[in-house]
């Protein structure tokens, strides 16, 4: 039996370094993606706890996620993980939000992971990836990457684990960025996608990222970042587009890019007073932002 009752973990955000969305769709009717993801050192605070046998999956959010319990990812993570292991779905989990949602950062998608970590403790699971990774692909197209922690290449529709780059941690570790998102409503990723379909942007060549990545070249992943799905997210939200153009215009900004199918904009800055600077002058204008850099860890137990 498990000796606690429950657990919290630290679930990351993520940028995309590399997003290549193509027209064509797999069985299921999702697009086929590479994606190449970091996670980055912004969090929420996710609590499952194990309630009494019978009782409902309950799932609370500070600030309220605003959608019916069954909607959420943390919800789904607990019943697609009951159902393919038989343990009763009877745990509360609390979640403390710092990620905006329809940001493009994964919030939702870190939640469910570590959804899914705390429930392998809670249910003595024995750590096995691959049933994870099962269950997280059910949830959603981001969520098996932050299982997997180190920066990673994904295909299929961005849920097919191709190569994770732990050579590459310390380089990308030496990354400052920063993030910034405009308040409002944002880009819903089906939305994202159905204007992508309408005019779909050729997805630029993946291989100067992996290269880059495998040889801790620092510029030249900078060079790489590349994103085809970013023109749709600036179409349905220009504000997404007015802060990705100012972001390139501040000082020491080397790269500003949309992060998966938005709203949150990141740049590559000089150094981490560069990034310091640009988020003061964001957060100054009334938007949302923090610096960051990239982690080579998904979600982590917090003591």
């Amino acid at each position: 039996m498990a000796s606690r009752a429950s657990y919290t973990f630290e679930a990351p955000a993520k940028v995309n370094l590399y997003l290549g969305v193509r027209p064509q769709r797999d069985a299921r009717g999702y697009h086929r993606v590479d994606s190449v993801m970091c996670a980055v050192d912004v969090y929420d605070d996710v609590t499952v706890t194990q309630l009494m046998p019978g009782m409902s999956t309950e799932v609370v959010c500070d600030p309220d996620a605003g959608c019916p319990v069954q909607g959420n990812t943390c919800y789904k993570a607990v019943q697609a993980l009951a159902g393919s292991t038989g343990h009763d779905p009877c745990v509360r989990v609390d979640v403390r939000k710092r990620i905006p949602a329809r940001s493009g950062t994964g919030g939702a998608s870190s939640d469910a992971a570590a959804v899914l970590l705390a429930l392998d403790r809670l249910w003595d699971l024995g750590g096995r990836t691959e049933l994870l990774a099962e269950a997280a692909r059910t949830v959603g197209a981001d969520v098996p990457f932050f299982l997997y922690g180190p920066a990673a290449w994904l295909s299929g529709a961005g849920d097919v684990l191709e190569r994770t780059y732990p050579e590459a941690s310390e380089v990308l570790g030496s990354l400052h960025l920063a993030l910034v998102r405009a308040p409002g409503e944002g880009v819903s990723t089906p939305a994202a996608y159905a204007a992508f379909d309408k005019d779909p942007p050729a997805a630029a060549p993946i291989g100067p990222m992996l290269a880059a990545l495998v040889a801790g070249d620092a510029d030249g992943v900078v060079a790489a970042i590349a994103n085809n799905l970013e023109p749709a997210a600036c179409l349905l939200d220009p504000v997404t587009r007015e802060v990705r153009d100012w972001l390139a215009r501040q000082v020491g900004t080397r790269a500003a890019h949309v992060t998966g199918s938005g709203s949150t904009c990141f740049a590559v800055c000089e150094g981490a007073d560069v990034a310091a600077r640009v988020v003061a002058a964001a957060q100054g204008r009334g938007w949302w932002a923090r610096s960051a850099s990239p982690i080579d860890h998904g979600p982590r137990e917090m003591a």
